[in-house]
């Protein structure tokens, strides 16, 4: 009887430790059992430390679990040998399942898609474990890769990691170093300091230097001389005085009088006697345009009038030109007899010879 207890005991802790086991075993795989929609992504990166059961998560929030990793070139049979050289056939498939209920209501997965849902790898902290993490990214930068094979589930298409774009990116960067030639950088460099150190102890720029320093020395000297104080006490009375007269001037009161002679403006412009006085205005105006016409002829009249008075002064200086003249010869005539008569009376009366041309007397030879 105690050889049965011992065996039942022992049996009974045999299947109590098995459904232990199997209850620890559902419970850490519990999403697994679920059921949830399947899909893939392709990386070309590397997938260490991402493991079956593990998570794939939006932001944080855990929505499946990773069911299965392997090679694209194991999964996906190849059409023909050259397909071997395509890098897409080198790639890592991870096949993953998540649960409906925990997303909600989203759009379709290709309009997600189309508006940037990617699938990417991230490190876990510190342990050395990754999981897979959806995000939305510019969907220009990352585009959807085209597949030669059909997928068994629905693709999410992948993008690099954190880690993988920074170690392109400084690989990137390390190629282009490669391609400088340091020695000549270094030397061109070296040439330069020692061009600048030239410039600065004997160059234009310590030339120039030396004039700034002059300058602000200069304008130092005259600004202690313009008594800044001085002006700024100055310009205070000045603002204090402004303000003053505009208090005094009353301004609410010139501006109330300016909207009061508007207003009588528009009264009068507005008003009958305004309107009669343009009336006024505009038959003197068509009175004063008939006038005129009239005044044209007359106009026409005195201007013929005056070019017939015009010829006539012309005939008539013709006529008295001679005229004038025989009166000039006579006048002249006159005024010689008169001044012989004024020199030599006797000669004039006693009718002797007129004196010599040569200013002698009669009789009187040249010495």
């Amino acid at each position: 009887m105690r050889g049965q207890s011992v065996f039942l005991r022992v049996g009974l802790m045999i299947v109590l430790g098995t459904v232990a086991v199997l209850g620890v075993v559902l419970f850490l795989s519990g999403d697994r059992w679920r059921k949830g929609q399947v899909f893939e992504s392709y990386f070309a990166e590397s997938v260490q430390g991402l493991e079956v059961g593990g998570a794939v998560k939006f932001r944080g929030v855990t929505l499946g679990r990773v069911s299965q990793i392997g090679l694209v070139s194991a999964e996906y049979s190849l059409v023909n040998a050259e397909e071997m050289d395509l890098n897409k056939y080198r790639q890592v498939f991870v096949r993953y399942t998540i649960d409906p209920r925990r997303v909600g209501r989203v759009p379709d997965t290709e309009s997600a898609i189309r508006t940037g849902l990617r699938a990417r790898i991230a490190a876990q902290g510190i342990t050395g474990l990754s999981y897979i993490e959806l995000d939305f990214v510019d969907p220009m930068l990352f585009p959807v890769q085209q597949v030669p094979w059909i997928a068994t589930a629905e693709v999410i298409p992948s993008m690099p990691s954190t880690f993988t774009q920074v170690q392109d990116a400084a690989q990137h960067f390390l190629a282009e170093l490669n391609k400088v030639d340091l020695s000549r950088l270094s030397t061109e460099i070296t040439g330069l300091i020692g061009d600048i150190r030239t410039e600065l102890r004997s160059g234009d720029v310590h030339t120039a230097i030396g004039q700034i320093v002059k300058l602000l020395e200069t304008v130092e000297a005259n600004v202690q001389r313009a008594n800044v104080p001085a002006l700024v006490a100055d310009a205070r009375t000045f603002v204090g005085s402004l303000n003053t007269t505009v208090e005094q001037s009353n301004i609410p009161a010139l501006v109330t009088d300016a909207r009061g002679a508007v207003t009588a403006a528009r009264n009068v412009m507005d008003g009958p006697e305004l309107r009669a006085m343009m009336t006024n205005i505009a038959l003197a105006a068509e009175r004063l345009a008939q006038a005129t016409a009239k005044l044209q002829p007359v106009l026409n009249s005195a201007n013929a009038t005056m070019r017939r008075v015009g010829d006539g002064t012309s005939d008539l200086q013709q006529a008295l030109g001679p005229l004038l003249r025989d009166v000039q010869a006579a006048a002249a005539n006159l005024r010689e007899v008169t001044d012989g008569l004024r020199q030599y009376p006797a000669g004039v009366l006693l009718g002797g010879p007129p004196p010599r041309p040569d200013g002698l007397r009669p009789g009187e030879r040249a010495r």
